[in-house]
């Protein structure tokens, strides 16, 4: 029966070594966790990647190119700032020796020469980029596009490489609220990727998944090894999964914000990685740029031309 099978896992179906990468920077590849536990216990070979918040150039890991850098547990490195480091410390603490390949917070350029050096170097036949949050769907016109420089840096670089499978995987449907984005404008983008084959279903993360257990004890332990930065998407996602709804205060950095926990958290919305791209109003904008201020440069510059931006929507349920 077809629709015992998501399209997502039908996609995947013949990979072999699949790439796993945070998008988004900070803990986005922590969001990823869950479907690499899963994707293991199937066979698959699973190497993971984040865009990295934590400052690499005071580290001391292995370059393997300008853009990206491979984090082990012995890593030297920053010790207030580092989840790519305490993530793999906590493999160690599994019985597992498992890499972090972190890339810069960089242009989409040398991003894109990072990812063709991974691919090469781990033989990936598969890239997964993983958002926690949804900012990643925004096209360019919506009032609010959250946090984009870092998604959309991924998403360019990767609609660039040759590969026949590229997908994108958004856990934490309305936390981006709190970053500015009308999930409204997200909606319309799945309604609007649907109609154009990139729109592979969700499915939800529960409780009881062992997947899912294994990734709140690793999120868990990176907070506890960071309690100056915990992350608003982890701990609400957490909290989601709990089963916990409403203004619930798990993270001291939304204390005077409003928060609506729910079950919708706890979805993974699946995408063809092109279809997202191309759908970018400014995507020709950023694909020659080669620095993280030459993105914000471009998608200010694209905003300031805009005759008119979507006017927010409340959801009307």
């Amino acid at each position: 029966m077809q629709c015992l099978t998501l399209p997502f896992f039908s996609e995947i179906e013949q990979s072999q070594s699949i790439l796993l990468a945070g998008a988004g920077g900070g803990f986005d590849i922590f969001s990823g966790l869950p479907l690499y536990f899963g994707l293991r216990n199937l066979g698959k070979q699973v190497h993971l990647a984040n865009l990295s918040f934590s400052p690499l150039f005071s580290s001391a890991g292995r370059w393997l190119s300008p853009a990206l850098m491979e984090v082990t547990a012995d890593t030297p490195g920053p010790g207030r700032y580092f989840p790519e480091k305490y993530l793999a410390q906590w493999f160690i603490t599994q019985g597992e020796q498992v890499p972090i390949y972190c890339f810069d917070r960089t242009g989409v350029q040398p991003l894109l020469v990072a990812y063709q050096t991974l691919i090469d170097l781990l033989h990936i036949d598969t890239i997964i980029l993983i958002d926690g949050g949804t900012d990643s769907l925004m096209r360019g016109d919506e009032p609010g596009l959250g946090t984009p420089e870092e998604d959309i840096a991924s998403l360019a670089a990767v609609h660039q490489i040759k590969l026949d499978t590229k997908l994108l995987l958004c856990l934490g449907f309305g936390i981006d609220t709190f970053h500015g984005i009308c999930h409204a404008h997200f909606l319309e983008a799945v309604s609007d990727l649907n109609r154009h084959n990139g729109f592979l279903g969700t499915w939800s993360l529960t409780k009881e998944m062992p997947e899912v257990q294994r990734y709140r004890e690793a999120t868990e332990a990176v907070l506890h090894a960071m309690p100056s930065h915990p992350s608003i998407v982890s701990t609400s996602i957490l909290s989601a999964v709990a089963g916990l709804f409403g203004d619930v205060q798990a993270n001291q950095r939304t204390v005077n914000s409003k928060l609506f926990i729910n079950a919708l958290m706890t979805l993974y919305w699946c995408f063809r990685v092109d279809p997202v791209a191309q759908r970018l109003l400014y995507l020709n904008d950023i694909l020659h740029t080669q620095t993280s201020r030459d993105i914000t440069s471009a998608i200010e510059h694209f905003r300031a031309r805009l005759p008119r931006r979507k006017e927010w929507v409340d959801l009307p349920m």
